[in-house]
């Protein structure tokens, strides 16, 4: 699940309380850009081939295999959030970080790569769509924030727009997941049965239903940390305006 991020889709650079330490030194900070920069514009790249693949085919269906590769591999490359955490270069929560992270990576290549047949659902575009939205605006923020150089329409739109895209992110995850279910206890893929030599089994199947039902209690806990992140930052700015 992501916290859209999105998803849904996530509390990871720069949603962490702001605590009174040092930043990253100037050369943590270099790479930090560069890193937020590469991801934006990564990202950019995947909601370009979007536009194009439906400009040219004038349908939404199928829309998936036009930016199969870039979002395997940027995606992919949010891994790197987690060893910034353990690093210590930004002041996010390594277990939440990793928790968001690792289930968009396990999203991506353990139920759509690995399960070719869900990947004309429409579910997979809803998510990716969420994704691409929230990964630009977020990736945007941070670099912006970096810079100290943060325009107020990118706050705003990291702090506004999660309340749709979250929700729209959840459903494409959990519809897609759903969709794989008959596929994997029919395939038996990445399961493990009895007798084997290590005496252990595995059952991919009810993974994933655990899965799904892991979102019952975790989306409304993000979803609604997040409104109290929106009305935080924005609440003050939010209650000038009203009196002007």
């Amino acid at each position: 699940m992501s916290a859209p991020a999105m998803g849904p889709s996530k509390t990871m650079q720069g949603d962490a309380a702001p605590k009174k330490k040092r930043g990253p030194g100037a050369l943590a900070t270099a790479y930090l850009v560069i890193y937020n920069v590469v991801m934006t514009a990564g990202w950019l790249v995947i909601a370009v081939g979007l536009v194009r693949a439906y400009l040219a085919r004038g349908s939404y269906h199928g829309l998936y295999y036009s930016i199969e590769k870039p979002l395997k591999f940027f995606q992919t490359g949010a891994v790197l959030e987690i060893v910034h955490c353990a690093a210590g270069i930004v002041p996010s929560s390594l277990v939440l970080t990793g928790f968001q992270v690792l289930s968009r990576v396990f999203l991506t290549w353990a139920v759509t790569h690995s399960v070719r047949e869900v990947q004309s659902e429409d579910s997979v575009l809803l998510f990716v769509t969420a994704w691409t939205v929230t990964e630009i605006i977020r990736y945007s923020f941070y670099t912006f924030s970096l810079l100290n150089h943060l325009p107020y329409l990118i706050k705003w739109a990291r702090y506004t727009f999660f309340i749709v895209l979250y929700p729209m992110g959840v459903s494409g995850e959990l519809l897609t997941i759903y969709a794989a279910l008959p596929y994997v206890q029919k395939t038996g893929l990445y399961s493990i049965t009895l007798p084997n030599k290590y005496n252990f089994s595995f059952d991919y199947y009810s993974f994933l239903i655990l899965a799904m039902v892991s979102y019952i209690p975790l989306f409304p806990q993000l979803y609604f940390h997040m409104l109290r992140q929106r009305k935080k930052v924005l609440g003050h700015a939010e209650d000038l305006s009203k009196t002007d």
